[in-house]
């Protein structure tokens, strides 16, 4: 059974989501250590906009992989 497009995209945006607030605050910790000055508002604008092309990504893999499954 394949998955539909709209669970491809609540699983895409779920999956982007748990890994937007890891790397928030992964650069919160690692931007200090490389020298990086970014407050609270860059980081998370910064994790924002990845966050979209990710999500972008990850749906068309997805789909990708459905229509090789078929």
């Amino acid at each position: 059974m394949t998955q539909s497009r709209r669970g491809s995209l609540f699983e895409s945006v779920a999956n982007v989501l748990v890994g937007y607030l890891v790397a928030v605050a992964g650069q919160m910790v690692v931007f200090p250590l490389l020298g990086i000055v970014a407050d609270t508002r860059q980081n998370l604008l910064c994790g924002l906009c990845f966050s979209f092309i990710s999500i972008a990504r990850s749906y068309c893999i997805r789909r990708i992989f459905n229509g090789i499954k078929s």
